[in-house]
């Protein structure tokens, strides 16, 4: 066995050691502060974009991605380019792409919510009228990996909510363009592909440039300089959330095999050091059984390094005493993910108040949820599940309340708002209410 596999330091918790409370405080610890060094640097490209717009967008392209374009409308794929994508890939991605897309659209098909009306006992016409965002931009991370799934998880459902123009930027290092991405986007309905990455995309979409359409919310994740970006144009824009280093709670009760546990851990594990990936076990046997499978399967694994540096950073195996006290610390991380890796997960599931997505039973890995089982993988991290939901149709949807007053009805509201509006030392409020009051 590799010696650095050996000196894997991983926590091993027992929630009845008197450290453990230290310990655990410790694992929810994950919110870094901002770097003012990232922070100057957005703040800059945002400004010039704003500025300068394409001319600003195409510096930024040459410098970044190395990828010199002779005007700013070659940053638009062409659309033949995106058909021969479709073309390009293996039938067994399309397929896949295609099943996947299936399983997201009809999910998300339940969500939508429709506009409604009705009249109280007084005649007062009351509703709520629902409508679709105009513009919604899409970011896609891109150069060391593709990620297909994020397009297929952000655009289905802002083109089931009605929106009129969805606008998808993915950067090209050195002017190449994945065609897995293309395809999804082709497959989830993205009206314009633009190769634009980092703050400087961020930018064109919230301000617009002479090229570049400005959106009405931007959604997708990124690095840390797309994420600062996001943050800095909120207000100017809508965004989805800012997302923070994946997260995945695994509880199991000693039943499962520990190597398909050890798995689900590296799963979450090897997308990048600051991943959180914890077991919660209701076993202290299995917990040393689930220690030994990591430590053999570890070597094995492409992206090993990554997934040590989580694991001993982040990662955690918690031997819990009763289900209660297993429950109690997933509410406390409130995390992104939840495995209910048990006998009868549903009962427990109930109970769980603070998750973005909780997988069932001992065959549902996460991993089936970042691609292909539905429900979006756009989830809320570092413990803002407890306010915060996974990204759907509604949130590509606006809510207009309806009023209608007849004149009878005009006559005793206004009676009451002009009570209210008085002691409230707006007298305009209450002389606009009467006027009505009086006819």
């Amino acid at each position: 066995m590799n010696a650095s596999l050996q000196s894997l330091k991983l926590r091993v918790l027992d929630t009845g050691a008197r450290d453990f409370e230290s310990e655990f405080e410790r694992l929810r610890e994950r919110g870094g502060s901002n770097d003012p060094e990232v922070e100057n640097a957005v703040r800059a490209t945002l400004a010039d974009v704003q500025a300068r717009g394409d001319a600003a967008l195409l510096e930024y392209t040459r410098r970044l991605d190395r990828y010199d374009c002779a005007s700013a409308g070659e940053l638009q794929v062409p659309a033949k380019r995106i058909e021969q994508a479709v073309a390009a890939i293996a039938s067994e991605q399309r397929s896949a792409l295609q099943q996947a897309a299936v399983r997201i659209r009809d999910y998300h098909q339940r969500q939508l919510t429709r506009s409604w009306r009705y009249q109280d006992d007084d005649g007062t016409l009351l509703g709520q009228q629902v409508t679709a965002l105009e513009r919604v931009g899409v970011y896609v991370p891109g150069g060391k990996a593709a990620y297909p799934s994020s397009v297929l998880m952000n655009a289905i459902p802002a083109k089931l909510a009605g929106v009129d123009l969805i606008v998808m930027t993915v950067p090209a290092p050195a002017g190449v363009l994945n065609d897995l991405v293309l395809a999804a986007a082709e497959l989830a309905g993205v009206d314009r592909v633009y190769t634009l990455g980092g703050a400087q995309a961020i930018a064109a979409l919230a301000y617009g440039t002479e090229n570049v359409p400005r959106v009405d919310k931007i959604v997708g994740p990124g690095n840390a300089y797309v994420a600062t970006a996001k943050r800095m144009v909120f207000g100017q824009v809508a965004i989805d959330m800012i997302a923070g280093p994946s997260e995945v709670v695994v509880l199991c009760d000693g039943a499962t095999d520990p190597a398909w546990i050890a798995m689900d851990l590296f799963a979450q594990a090897e997308h990048d050091e600051d991943a959180q990936a914890v077991l919660i076990s209701l076993d202290a046997d299995f917990t040393q059984r689930v220690l030994k499978a990591i430590t053999e399967l570890l070597e094995g694994m492409e992206r090993r390094d990554i997934i040590k540096a989580s694991l001993e950073r982040h990662g955690a195996l918690i031997t819990a005493r009763t289900t209660d006290q297993a429950i109690d610390l997933i509410n406390r991380l409130a995390p992104e993910h939840v495995e209910l890796s048990i006998e009868d997960p549903l009962p427990v599931a109930e109970r769980i108040r603070h998750a973005g997505a909780i997988f069932l039973g001992r065959h549902t890995a996460e991993a089936l949820g970042d691609y292909c089982a539905g429900p979006n993988h756009v989830l809320p991290t570092c413990g803002t599940a407890r306010f915060s939901s996974p990204l759907g149709v509604y949130d590509f949807q606006k809510r207009t309340s309806l009023i209608m007053c007849t004149p009878i009805t005009a006559a005793k509201l206004g009676a009451t708002a002009s009570v209210l509006a008085r002691g409230e030392g707006l007298t305009a409020h209450a002389h606009s209410a009467d006027y009505r009051s009086k006819r």
